[in-house]
């Protein structure tokens, strides 16, 4: 043995399962690459098709160029709707254009628009539960008219809003909120409005609740967790605050391997792994390979939700 070679400190590596991509950002990128192999470049995408640097530089090298707003597309190209949603005006600006576009939007997002509108419909007001400025509420409340959706963030909203007199309510929920923090501003407006109406299906995506029990689980027995992901990701950010409310003495959030801080891992026998739903898992195992290089590491698959959802992608991409 060389004995200048000082020995690995050991360190135990906990995957979580489920974790990064789910079905709807399976879609939306999906929906780039194919619109990028039958049409040829470029192929305009209003926002980032999901919250991930990685992944839309990754887009931008193969010709998608991102815009903010559909002024900034021509006429003549193909225009891709992110994950997130949009409000209506923007496909029937596109239609009044002759613009060709595809809605990458997540079929789950676009059941709680389904809800809203037949919310509105009913006569309700809708009280929408999310974070201000987030694509997502943006084209959630772009799908009724101005003060048909009212914007819930905390508990304080929740306890302080006031109905218009005799107004009947409904809600829906941003789908990559944090469980806990959800049911904490929902149960303050059930308290204060009992006979508000549940959806017909929880609004929160399956892939947002599955990856957060799965840090919950990671948080009971790790001395640091580690989400990869983008800082403009709500369900990263939200997976931080989900494994520090479940336990673990410190949670990170990471885009890749270049942003560890080895500094974090003083004292950290055990390291719980993670990523968000917009995070590919190349990023994970770049992860794991940094950690390999300084640690004795011992890698656990930790037992969770096996997801095998899949949604179709638009006709045109496939005819």
């Amino acid at each position: 043995m060389d004995l200048a070679q000082p020995l690995r400190r050991p360190l135990t590596v906990r995957l979580a399962t489920p974790r990064g991509f789910c079905a709807g950002v399976d879609r939306a990128i999906q929906i780039v690459e194919r619109a990028l192999e039958k049409y040829g470049a470029p192929v305009y995408v209003r926002h980032e098709i999901v919250h991930n640097r990685h992944v839309v530089e990754r887009l931008r090298d193969m010709g998608a160029v991102f815009v903010k707003e559909l002024d900034e597309c021509p006429d003549d190209r193909p225009v891709v709707f992110s994950a997130h949603g949009v409000p209506k005006a923007v496909p029937d600006a596109a239609r009044q254009r002759q613009m060709f576009f595809l809605d990458a939007t997540c079929p789950l997002v676009s059941k709680v628009h389904v809800e809203a509108e037949r919310h509105h419909a009913a006569g309700r007001l809708i009280l929408l539960i999310g974070h201000a400025g987030h694509p997502e509420v943006v084209g959630t409340m772009g799908q009724l008219p101005p003060g048909a959706v009212v914007l819930i963030e905390t508990v304080e909203d929740a306890e302080t809003f006031v109905p218009p007199p005799g107004a009947a309510l409904a809600y829906a929920t941003q789908t990559t909120l944090s469980l806990d923090d959800t049911a904490e501003i929902l149960g303050a407006l059930k308290r204060r409005f009992p006979e508000l109406p549940d959806p017909h299906k929880e609004d929160i995506c399956y892939a947002t609740t599955n990856r957060q029990e799965a840090v919950k689980r990671l948080a009971e027995g790790s001395d640091l967790v580690l989400v990869v992901g983008s800082k403009n990701s709500s369900n990263s950010v939200r997976l931080v605050e989900v494994a520090l409310r479940a336990g673990v003495a410190d949670a990170r959030l990471l885009d890749d391997a270049s942003g560890l801080d080895w500094s974090w891992f003083e004292g950290v026998r055990t390291v719980g792994i993670t990523a968000g739903a917009s995070a590919p898992e190349p990023l994970v195992q770049g992860v794991i390979d940094a950690l390999s290089e300084r640690f004795d590491v011992t890698q656990v698959d930790d037992a969770g939700e096996r997801e095998t959802v899949t949604f179709k992608l638009p006709r045109a991409l496939t005819a």
